[in-house]
Formats: C-alpha cells, sequence, structure tokens
C-alpha cells in the first residue's frame, strides 16, 4: 500500500503493465493509466476520502462503459464528473462530504457538461 500512496504514477504504470486495461488508482490526485498514456485529475479534494466515495466513482465509471464509451474515456470522463461532483458539494456543504451527496451531484455536473 506504500508504494502506491508514495508513488501513484509508478504503481498505476506497473499495475498497467502487469493485468493490462485501463489503471484507476483513487486518491489525491486519482490516477489513470492506459496503454496510451497516463494522466492525473486536477479536480477533487480530500473531503471525498470517505467511505463510499470509490463506489460512485466505480458506479460513474461502469454507467459510462454501459453507454458505449470505450474504457479509457469512460475512466477519464467518469473520474472527472466524479471529482468535479465532489468540489460542487464541498462548496455547497463544506467539509464531511457523504458519498451520496456527490453521487446525486454528478446529474447536476452532467447536465452543465
Amino acid at each position: 500500500m506504500g508504494d502506491v500512496t508514495r508513488d501513484p504514477l509508478s504503481a498505476a504504470t506497473r499495475l498497467r503493465e502487469r493485468l493490462g486495461g485501463v489503471v484507476v488508482l483513487k486518491g489525491g490526485p486519482t490516477t489513470i493509466c492506459a496503454p496510451d498514456g497516463l494522466w492525473l485529475c486536477p479536480f477533487g479534494n480530500p473531503g471525498m476520502a470517505t467511505g463510499g466515495m470509490g463506489d460512485v466513482l466505480s458506479g460513474v465509471i461502469a454507467s459510462l462503459l454501459g453507454q458505449g464509451l470505450a474504457a479509457r474515456d469512460a475512466a477519464l470522463a467518469g473520474v472527472t464528473v466524479h471529482a468535479l461532483a465532489g468540489d460542487l458539494v464541498h462548496e455547497e456543504y463544506g467539509n464531511g462530504l457523504v458519498a451520496t451527496d456527490v453521487a446525486h451531484a454528478v446529474g447536476r455536473i452532467l447536465r452543465e457538461m
């Protein structure tokens, strides 16, 4: 676990090389690694380090996959939408974010996009 939090870029790259596919490491910042690149999400906030946030992120990505997006595109879009929803909720309620509040904000972010 220490290697992942200390160096998420290398950890994501190693995991992708070992297993293939697209890797998303939720954290500050969230890291996305795909065959064609490595990205860091510039959005989100420390208040998102609470129970259930990864479940919301996984659900957003899964819903985008279900709508036909390629894995890389679903990961990039899902991570961005999730983080922006977290930022929106943080602006409205301050610290102490709850995963369901972020999940409810996802639709608002998608409508604004």
